[in-house]
């Protein structure tokens, strides 16, 4: 006579299954996690690259300020155009550095505050490979004599 067959059997095959699924759920969250890690490293790396790069050009504007502010609108940048050469220049390395930047131009704008010196905003713009919009930095300085 053969051995009756029990109503446990095949339970411990379904736990194992179970388990697997779990653990695959478990990977693919620890990949999802990895992926959004990636991404924020690479925009705080941007971020910090239009940080610099606006600094620098407002450190190029106050040490180049000549005589009454007279270098100072050489400085004026308008939709990625520059109307001198050390600004180009520092257009140029925007372009280089940033992603998306050549399609989201720089802007450097020049103002003379009622308290006198000139005022200087500088907006940087750029668009990460993986990002839906723009992002942008903005800095102002204030250019005043020494």
């Amino acid at each position: 006579m053969a051995p009756k067959p029990s109503s446990q059997q095949g339970v411990v095959l379904l736990e194992a299954l179970i388990g697997i699924l779990i653990f695959s759920l478990g990977i693919l969250a620890l990949v999802a996690m990895q992926a959004v890690s990636i991404s924020n490293v690479s925009n705080a790396r941007y971020r910090t690259e239009a940080a610099f790069l606006a600094n620098e050009i407002i450190s190029e504007i106050w040490v180049d300020r000549g005589a009454n502010y007279g270098q100072v609108a050489n400085y004026a940048i308008a939709a990625g155009a520059a109307s001198s050469p050390p600004a180009q220049a520092w257009v140029n390395k925007v372009y280089a550095m940033l992603p998306g930047s050549a399609a989201n131009p720089p802007d450097v704008a020049v103002a003379t505050p009622a308290l006198g010196g000139r005022q200087v905003t500088v907006t940087v713009r750029w668009r990460a490979p993986d990002a839906v919009a723009a992002s942008n930095h903005t800095a102002v300085a204030f250019i005043s004599d020494p």
